[in-house]
């Protein structure tokens, strides 16, 4: 059995219908040509290449707080999907949990892009999901983890790193970003994703410059905190990236079918809830 016809779940990905949900005046970004990407045709990427599941993350780009696009998708996938959301810092427990409700099973905080100052004052809001067993899913890059450590060891919220952490390639494993984002692994409520690779690495070199991040982040966390995503549908990308390619990528970087099976299924399965 390959990769393709391996049970998998895509942990981080975006949509984009603009044409039904249109975008948020205070986006960042408004994706536009072949970054459009609604759930009919997620659902015809995922059934090609013998994805089952996915974590939809609610973007900044196109949607900022506006969750409407995510909340229809996660009401009509039958159980295929659950979803990260981007929220109001004020939001009430009351309304978080009714996004819980609704299969929303994170929140994301993105500092690589609004600066680490973003996250001032977010103890409230990790609190709310602690109490609620919700995820903090924070993007950083490079160093930015060093500044975040302390508020991420004083709450109880259980964290979801995305991307690998984002490191600077050609630092190597021992700058002090990475090394901070492998310390998290001793408090036992901290998942890294094993995504995002062309983020941080050459378009030509992904596996060359992504190897030696994925087997520390493996090691250091082992196989049930960590979890695969595409990152589809690639927007911002200055080369093009295809689903296929990324798959392959994933069977190298994890050779052994049995530490697959538990990376890009059993782990986000019992993480994220799925049937």
């Amino acid at each position: 059995m390959n990769i393709f016809d391996e049970p998998k779940i895509d942990c981080h990905n975006h949509l984009f219908d603009p044409a039904r949900f249109a975008y948020h005046p205070d986006a960042p970004y408004a994706p536009s040509g072949q970054e459009v990407a609604p759930l009919e045709q997620f659902n015809q990427v995922m059934d090609a290449y013998g994805v089952r599941h996915a974590l939809l993350v609610g973007p900044n780009s196109g949607y900022h707080t506006d969750n409407r696009c995510l909340l229809h998708a996660l009401a009509s996938g039958q159980g295929r999907f659950r979803g990260v959301a981007v929220v109001d810092r004020q939001i009430s427990l009351e309304q978080l949990a009714a996004l819980q409700e609704q299969g929303v099973v994170g929140v994301a905080f993105n500092p690589a892009l609004y600066g680490v100052a973003s996250l001032r004052d977010v103890e409230p809001l990790f609190g709310k999901l602690a109490e609620l067993g919700l995820f903090a899913q924070v993007q950083v890059c490079e160093d930015q983890l060093l500044e975040l450590l302390g508020l991420i060891e004083r709450s109880a919220v259980r964290v979801l790193i995305d991307h690998c952490g984002r490191p600077d390639a050609a630092a190597g494993i021992h700058q002090a970003g990475f090394q901070a984002l492998l310390r998290l692994a001793r408090h036992g409520r901290v998942c890294v994703k094993l995504s995002g690779m062309q983020k941080f690495a050459a378009a030509d070199a992904l596996h060359e410059q992504s190897r030696a991040y994925v087997h520390e982040l493996i090691n250091a966390f082992g196989p049930q905190a960590c979890v695969w995503g595409s990152d589809w549908p690639f927007i911002r990308q200055r080369t093009r990236v295809d689903y296929g390619p990324l798959l392959k990528l994933a069977e190298r970087l994890m050779p052994d079918p049995h530490l697959r099976r538990t990376i890009m299924w059993d782990t986000p399965r019992r993480l994220f809830g799925f049937a």
